[in-house]
C-alpha cells in the first residue's frame, strides 16, 4: 500500500450529490454502463446534475429511457441511451465502432452477481466475461477517445468480494474447477481492480487515469440471484441507500483534487487501507492491487479478446 494514501472530507455516508456539489463538468462526455438501475443511475444522475453531457450504456432499452426520463426531470439535462451488452462481444465492438467523440469519463459500473452456472458463445463464465472481458473490451477500445479528451478518467468498480478471490489464472473460466458462483463473482471483482492497476500504469502518459472503487453493501437488484441460504453467510453489511453507492464512483469520475490519481483502489470516498483479518468488512487484499498479477491479466484477457470466434 503507498505510504501517501488519499484522503478526502467525505465517508461513507456521503451521497453522489455531495461529491460533485460545486463541482462543473460542462462541456464533458461521460459514459455510465449498467445506468438503467441501481447505483449507475445515481452515477449518471450526478454526472448529469453537474453539467456532463451523459451517455447510459445499457441492456435494456426501455429501462434506460425510463432512466434518461427521470434524469432529465430532476437535472433538467438531457442524456443519450445507448444499447450494450457487455456479454456480447459484438454489441461491445458496435458500441466501441459507433463511439466518435473525445471522452472524458467512463464509468464501468454494470455487471452481474452470484448467477448460476452460464457461459458466453466463446465459453467464458458469464460473471468474468460481463464484469471484466465486456469492461475490458470496452475501455480498451474507447481508449483513443479517452485519450483526445486531455484529460480523462475511468472508473472500475469492484467489491469487497474480491479479498477471498484472488485470480487462479489456469482455471480462470471454471472449465476444471467445480463451479462457485460466489467465489465467481469474487474474482471478477479482483479481476477489475487490476485492471485498473495496469490501465494506470499504461496510460497515465496518455492523461487517462484510472481507479477501482468499491461501492459498498448496497440493496438494488444486483443481488437477485443470492438466496436466503447466501445472504445467511454473508457478513452484516451496514448497508448504503443507492445514492451514498454512487458516491465512491462519482468521486473518483469527477471531484476535482483528484486530478493524476490513478491505479488505486477507493471505498467509502477514501483510498482504502489494506484488508486485514481485523477489518474483515473493509480494505484491499494484496492480491487485487498486485502489479505482477494486474500485468499477467491484462494480457490473458487480450489473448482471449484475440481468440473469439468473429461474426
Amino acid at each position: 500500500m503507498s505510504a501517501d494514501r488519499v484522503t478526502t472530507p467525505f465517508n461513507a455516508r456521503s451521497t453522489a450529490s455531495d461529491v460533485v456539489a460545486g463541482v462543473d463538468l460542462t462541456g464533458q462526455r461521460a459514459i455510465v454502463t449498467g445506468a438503467s438501475s441501481g447505483i449507475g443511475v445515481e452515477t449518471a444522475r450526478a454526472l448529469a446534475a453537474a453539467g456532463a453531457e451523459v451517455t447510459l450504456a445499457v441492456r435494456n432499452g426501455e429501462a434506460g429511457e425510463r432512466t434518461a426520463k427521470d434524469i432529465h426531470a430532476t437535472t433538467g439535462q438531457l442524456v443519450r441511451v445507448v444499447p450494450l451488452d457487455l456479454s456480447d462481444q459484438g454489441s461491445v465492438a458496435a458500441f466501441v465502432t459507433a463511439w466518435k467523440d473525445p471522452l472524458h469519463i467512463l464509468v464501468n459500473n454494470a455487471g452481474v452477481s452470484a448467477t448460476p452456472e452460464m457461459r458466453t458463445p466463446e465459453g467464458w463464465e458469464l460473471q468474468f466475461a460481463t464484469n471484466h472481458l465486456g469492461h475490458f473490451a470496452l475501455t480498451t477500445g474507447l481508449h483513443r477517445a479517452l485519450a483526445a479528451a486531455g484529460r480523462a478518467r475511468v472508473v472500475s468498480l469492484s467489491s469487497i468480494a474480491h479479498v477471498q478471490a484472488p485470480i487462479v489464472f489456469e482455471d480462470i473460466n471454471f472449465h476444471e474447477r467445480p463451479y462457485d458462483r460466489l467465489l465467481a463473482y469474487g474474482e471478477s471483482k479482483t479481476a477489475t481492480a487490476l485492471f485498473a492497476v495496469e490501465a494506470n500504469r499504461r496510460w497515465a502518459g496518455d492523461g487517462i487515469t484510472v481507479n477501482a472503487a468499491n461501492p459498498g453493501a448496497v440493496t438494488t437488484n444486483l443481488g437477485r440471484h443470492l438466496t436466503e441460504e447466501d445472504y445467511a453467510q454473508l457478513p452484516e453489511y451496514d448497508f448504503k441507500n443507492p445514492e451514498q453507492g454512487a458516491a465512491t464512483s462519482v468521486l473518483l469520475a469527477a471531484w476535482p483534487q483528484l486530478e493524476g490519481i490513478g491505479g488505486r483502489y477507493f471505498e467509502d470516498c477514501n483510498q482504502a487501507a489494506r484488508h486485514t483479518a481485523e477489518t474483515p468488512l473493509s480494505g484491499v487484499a494484496d492480491h487485487a492491487i498486485d502489479p505482477a498479477a494486474a500485468e499477467r491479466l491484462w494480457q490473458v484477457s487480450v489473448d482471449l479478446l484475440a481468440d473469439a470466434p468473429r461474426g
